[in-house]
C-alpha cells in the first residue's frame, strides 16, 4: 500500500518538485501540501500522463528523493 503523505517539511521537498515538474506552479504546490494523490493529478492535468503514467513517474522520482512518505 502507498503512502499518501509526505512526511517533514514540504517547503523543502516542493522544492524537488518544481526542478523536476516545472509545469507545477508554487500555488498548485501549496495546494498539493505533501499528498502524493494531488501530485499525480497536476502530472496528468500538466503532462497530459494517464493516471498509471502520472503515478510511475512519481514513484521513479521518489525512489531518487530521501523524502519519506507518511
Amino acid at each position: 500500500m502507498l503512502n499518501n503523505k509526505i512526511s517533514g517539511d514540504w517547503n523543502l521537498f516542493k522544492g524537488k518538485v518544481k526542478e523536476k515538474w516545472g509545469k507545477i506552479t508554487h500555488d498548485e504546490l501549496d495546494i498539493i501540501e505533501g499528498t502524493r494523490e494531488q501530485l499525480i493529478g497536476k502530472l496528468q492535468e500538466h503532462y497530459d500522463y494517464s493516471y498509471e503514467e502520472a503515478k510511475k513517474e512519481v514513484l521513479e522520482w521518489e525512489g531518487q528523493n530521501p523524502y519519506p512518505w507518511k
